[in-house]
C-alpha cells in the first residue's frame, strides 16, 4: 500500500515531511534507478510552478537524479501538461513536475511521468516508495564520468507553444476577447503568448508571480474573480487556470461560472456530432453533477464513472479506447492529442468551437442544467475510515433515503490535502443545505473535524 504517493504524486507542506530536500533527493535517486533504460539516453525533464520552495526541491531532486547517472533537463516554470508533452518530444526517460497544483503556496509536490507522458501506474509508484524507504540504493553510487549532468533548456517552452497551437490547426482566434487568469502560476508566461499569437485579444490577470501569491484569491479555485474581470472588460470568455494549468474553469460573458461538467458536456456533444467521440462514451468521476448524466442520456451518450482523480479517468480511457473524459474540477482530457488534463488546450478548443459555430460559450454550455449541489471541504485531524464512523453513516443513510433517486451524497477524504469532502446534490436546494449541515455536524460529533 502506498504511503508516500497520493492521488497526484507526493505532496505536503514544503520543508516538512514528506516534502523535504532530503526526501526529494531520495525520490530522485529511486526514480533514476527505476527509469534508467540502457536503450536510450538517461535523462529526465523537470519543470515546476512558481512557488518559492520550487528552487529548493528542484535542486534536491536534480542532485538525487544526477547522483544515479541521470542527466536532467531543467525547463523552469511551465504547465504540467507541457512537461508531459516535452517528456515525449525530447525523448526523455521520464518527466517530473514540482508543483502542488491548486494548493496554497506553502505546499509543494512532485509528480512523475513515464517516457510516454502518462502519469505513473500504482505499481511503479510502489517500487519507487520501496526504494525510498529501504537502503537498497545506498551502495549504488556512480562515479567519475558516470555521474549525471544538469542542463537548463531555454527554448523547450517554444516546443509546447507550437504543439498547443497546432492542436487547433493554428486557426485564427481574431475577434475573440478573453480574460486569462493565470493564477500567478505556471502558465503566467506561456498562456498569454499562445492566445495572443493566435489573434485573440487577451487581458491577462494574475500573471505576476512572486513565489507567494500562486492560487491566492485567483485561478480555477476562485473563478468569480475572473468573472468580475470579464464583465469589466466586456470579454467573450473568462479562462481561469490552476497553479500548474492542468485544469481550467470558464466564465461566460456575464461572469457566470462554467465548471468542468459543462465543458465536458459541450465537447461530448460536439465530438459525437463530428464522429470523434470514440465508443460514444464520456468518462467522468463520481463528483460529476447528475445534470451532466441527464444531458448525456438525452443525447444517447454513455457515461462511465471512475473514482475521483484525473489519473483514474485517464486509466479508464486508455483501457477502453475512449477519447474524451475529465473531472468537474476542470481537468479535461482529449486523448487524441494529450496524455493528461491541459487547461490551455481545453481553452483553445473552446474558443475554436465558439468561432466556428458563431455561438457564445453560454449558448454552447446550455446543453446541461446543474442539479443544486454543495461541496464542503473540512480540515481533518485524523483519517479514521468513514465507513467506521457510526454517526456519519447514520446521517448518510437518512440523507440518501430522504433524497431518493433525485439526489445523492458523497463522502471522501482528499487525496491531496488533509481534508474530508462532503458533497450533497438534489433537485431541492433547501434539502442540499439541510443535509450538508447535518453531515458536517455528524463529522464534528465524531471528532474528525473541529466544531
Amino acid at each position: 500500500m502506498k504511503t508516500l504517493f497520493g492521488t497526484d504524486g507526493v505532496r505536503g507542506v514544503a520543508n516538512q515531511d514528506p516534502m523535504t530536500s532530503e526526501m526529494a533527493m531520495r525520490i530522485g535517486r529511486a526514480a533514476a534507478h527505476i527509469f534508467r533504460d540502457s536503450a536510450r539516453k538517461h535523462r529526465i525533464v523537470i519543470g515546476k510552478d512558481t512557488r518559492l520552495s520550487g528552487y529548493m526541491i528542484e535542486s534536491a531532486l536534480t542532485s538525487g537524479l544526477c547522483s544515479m547517472g541521470m542527466d536532467v533537463l531543467l525547463i523552469g516554470p511551465v504547465p504540467t501538461p507541457g512537461i508531459a508533452f516535452l517528456t515525449r518530444s525530447l525523448r526523455a526517460d521520464a518527466g517530473a513536475v514540482i508543483s502542488a497544483s491548486h494548493n496554497p503556496f506553502q505546499d509543494n509536490g512532485i509528480k512523475l511521468f513515464s517516457h510516454d507522458g502518462f502519469k505513473l501506474p500504482d505499481e511503479v509508484e510502489e517500487q519507487i516508495e520501496a526504494l525510498v524507504f529501504s537502503r537498497e540504493l545506498d551502495d549504488l553510487r556512480p562515479t567519475a564520468s558516470e555521474v549525471g549532468k544538469a542542463y537548463r533548456i531555454e527554448d523547450a517552452r517554444g516546443r509546447y507553444i507550437e504543439f498547443a497551437k497546432g492542436v487547433i490547426g493554428n486557426e485564427s482566434l481574431d475577434g475573440l476577447r478573453v480574460v486569462l487568469d493565470c493564477a500567478n502560476g505556471a502558465a503566467y508566461l506561456i498562456g498569454p503568448w499562445i492566445f495572443k499569437e493566435l489573434g485573440a485579444r487577451v487581458t491577462k490577470a494574475f500573471a505576476e508571480p512572486d513565489g507567494y501569491n500562486i492560487n491566492n484569491g485567483c485561478g480555477a479555485l476562485h473563478p468569480e474573480t475572473v468573472g468580475r474581470l470579464v464583465r469589466r472588460h466586456g470579454a467573450d470568455l473568462g479562462i481561469a487556470f490552476d497553479g500548474d494549468a492542468d485544469r481550467v474553469i470558464f466564465t461566460d460573458s456575464s461572469g457566470n461560472v462554467l465548471d468542468g461538467d459543462h465543458i465536458l458536456a459541450l465537447f461530448a456533444i460536439e465530438f459525437q456530432e463530428r464522429g470523434m467521440l470514440r465508443n460514444n462514451t464520456l468518462v467522468v468521476t463520481s463528483m460529476s453533477n447528475l445534470g451532466l448524466h441527464e444531458a448525456m442520456a438525452g443525447r444517447g451518450i454513455r457515461v462511465e464513472v471512475t473514482d475521483v482523480g484525473d489519473r483514474n479517468v485517464i486509466d479508464r480511457m486508455r483501457q477502453a479506447g475512449h477519447s474524451l473524459g475529465g473531472e468537474k474540477s476542470g481537468h479535461v482530457i482529449f486523448m487524441d492529442c494529450a496524455t493528461t488534463g491541459d487547461g490551455i488546450i481545453t481553452a483553445l478548443q473552446a474558443l475554436r468551437l465558439m468561432k466556428q459555430k458563431g455561438r457564445s460559450i453560454a449558448e454552447l454550455a446550455a446543453c446541461m442544467t446543474d442539479y443544486p449541489q454543495k461541496l464542503v471541504s473540512l480540515p481533518t485531524a485524523e483519517r479514521r475510515p468513514i465507513e467506521e464512523l457510526d454517526r456519519v453513516q447514520a446521517a448518510r443513510r437518512e440523507c440518501e433515503q430522504a433524497l431518493g433517486a433525485f439526489g445523492r451524497v458523497i463522502l471522501r477524504y482528499s487525496g491531496t490535502e488533509p481534508k474530508v469532502r462532503i458533497l450533497v446534490e438534489a433537485r431541492d436546494p433547501a434539502a442540499v443545505e439541510e443535509w450538508t449541515r447535518r453531515l458536517v455536524e455528524a463529522f464534528q460529533a465524531e471528532g474528525i473535524v473541529a466544531r
